[in-house]
């Protein structure tokens, strides 16, 4: 007699008992799920897997599609390993690199091709599309980390061999596709046939993946120029090559042959010459058009309050006075605060601030008052004073920093002239190796983590249960007008996932497996495992990290 299992659907709520063996696909038949869209995926127990897994115990499941975040993520790896496949079928002597997120898609090259002809862009989307049609499988294998790379050497693929080198293991996780195998953190589909929609497009030297929107996935996300800040990432990608820390791999072996230290000094001096360049900058525009506000803006943990102390350091060596506020001073108190449509504090939104205050005191300051500036605590949700008026003097350049900061509405009332605007964010250029980006909202979800366990109160779980609101008052509110700035820094560090890995994994080991966001701890877990850990000792106390991982000089 066939020993059965019991499984508790998610998604209806059925339930049903299977034979012990039985893969997801089948289940999923089994339950007739009626959804608009493929599912991808699936959460077993709070832990993602493929649709190919089988079932050996009693288990809670609940199937995802391109709609959730953690779908989405799975058909993008998808598209990524099969756009590769397409790639080495047609050129098998070229590397294929996915280089970085921009305009909504991402930007991919194909080494030597530094200006790929229109009907090699098409014949790169054909030879996808016969993939997508053949519906060939994708398959998980776990084998000895000596066959892993035996497979990747074949196929010329350093990379990998590097990552296996500097993280050794017994056995390795890979994926397979016909004669193609690679690497990801994270699930796949289960054949080429579930990426139905995408596009390649000829971009700048290489080419442009295509994806669909997640909230609208029959439609393909609008291709937004985003120049600026590609030739931030272009920037930084070519000094990382330069410093031969472009991979996870590389930049592993650099830390255990004890260059942790020098890593770290030169990623700081990169970001302080950036800091001088922007400040020269403002000086100009402060000469030529009588610019006086400073207005930063960037996502969630890209590092704004510590840049704009740092920026007043350079504003100072210029003789200028900056004068710093951070727009997070201006929430309004908690019990104000609007609620996103899952009755949540949406914090992202532009009314979580008090606006007519800020503007008031803005119109005081620049036109020769003083002010009382407010002070937020994030952990009463109250705002307190500081009793010290703040006034600007005819040096004075006002430096304001806060995810609102480039949202004309918030300073609608001063001529733009008299503006400079900034934008950060952490645009991580560090790859796992050729074909799997480190995600720079992966970075910034690390930073916060540690940032709001040490100075708001909050463990890992209740950072990951906001940070999917967090992620959609971005797509909002701040996203829009980052090209609006009249520079950008990057602020990530490529040095900072190997420190932030010794804060942030207990934390992520204390979420428990009982709720949804075990998964995601799971992942993130997974991913930090990849980096050889660098002791904080040396990092200055200036440094942006510093903002998240504590130490810093400066007062916030």
């Amino acid at each position: 007699m066939t020993e059965t299992v019991k499984v508790i659907c998610e998604n209806n709520g059925c339930q049903l008992h299977v034979n012990m063996g039985t893969p997801l696909l089948e289940v999923m038949k089994m339950l007739s799920l009626h959804n608009d869209h493929p599912f991808l995926a699936a959460y077993v127990n709070n832990k993602i897997k493929e649709l190919d897994y089988r079932i050996y115990c009693p288990l809670s499941v609940r199937f995802i599609d391109i709609t959730h975040y953690e779908g989405m993520r799975v058909y993008q790896r998808t598209l990524f390993f099969t756009l590769s496949k397409a790639v080495y079928d047609l050129y098998p002597e070229r590397k294929f690199r996915i280089k970085h997120s921009v305009s909504k898609g991402f930007y991919c090259e194909i080494e030597g091709m530094d200006d790929i002809p229109q009907s090699e862009i098409d014949a790169i989307k054909s030879r996808m599309n016969e993939l997508v049609a053949q519906d060939i499988p994708i398959v998980r294998q776990r084998v000895l980390a000596q066959e892993a790379e035996e497979m990747y050497r074949r196929l010329g693929f350093e990379d990998k061999i590097a990552l296996l080198h500097t993280r050794p293991r017994l056995y390795a996780t890979i994926y397979s596709l016909a004669n193609m195998v690679g690497y990801f953190y994270g699930a796949l589909a289960v054949s080429t046939g579930y990426i139905h929609l995408f596009d390649v497009r000829k971009y700048y030297n290489g080419l442009y993946l295509a994806i669909p929107k997640r909230t609208d996935p029959d439609q393909l996300e609008p291709m937004i120029h985003q120049d600026k800040m590609f030739d931030i990432f272009k920037e930084y990608k070519a000094w990382v090559d330069v410093m031969g820390v472009s991979t996870i791999g590389s930049l592993n072996a650099k830390v255990l042959e004890g260059k942790a230290s020098e890593l770290i000094k030169v990623a700081e001096a990169f970001h302080e010459k950036k800091l001088g360049s922007i400040a020269d900058s403002i000086l100009d525009a402060n000469v030529s058009r009588g610019a006086r506000l400073v207005l930063i803006s960037g996502p969630s943990s890209s590092g704004k309050t510590t840049f704009a102390k740092r920026l007043g350091i350079q504003l100072r060596i210029l003789g200028l006075n900056p004068v710093l506020i951070s727009l997070d001073d201006y929430f309004v108190e908690r019990e104000k605060t609007p609620k996103d449509e899952n009755g949540d504090y949406d914090y992202e939104a532009l009314e979580a601030l008090d606006v007519p205050a800020f503007n008031e005191h803005l119109n005081t300051l620049m036109n020769g008052g003083s002010v009382d500036v407010p002070r937020y605590d994030f952990i009463t949700g109250k705002r307190q004073w500081h009793e010290k008026p703040l006034s600007l003097d005819e040096r004075s350049v006002l430096v304001v920093e806060g995810i609102h900061g480039l949202n004309p509405e918030l300073t609608k009332q001063v001529d733009d002239r008299y503006k400079f605007k900034i934008y950060i964010s952490a645009f991580t250029s560090v790859s796992m190796d050729d074909l799997s980006r480190i995600s720079t909202t992966d970075n910034r979800l690390l930073r916060r983590i540690v940032r709001d366990y040490r100075t708001r109160g909050n463990d890992a779980t209740a950072t990951l249960q906001r940070w999917e609101s967090v992620r959609r008052g971005e797509d909002r509110h701040i996203f829009p007008y980052q090209e609006n700035a009249d520079v950008m820094f990057n602020s990530s560090l490529f040095y900072e996932i190997s420190v932030l890995r010794g804060f942030v994994e207990p934390m992520l080991r204390e979420v428990p497996d009982t709720i949804p966001e075990y998964g995601e701890a799971r992942r993130l877990l997974r991913f930090i495992d990849n980096f050889s850990p660098i002791k904080p000792d040396e990092i200055p106390p200036t440094s942006l990290l510093r903002e998240f991982i504590g130490g810093s000089s400066f007062t916030y």
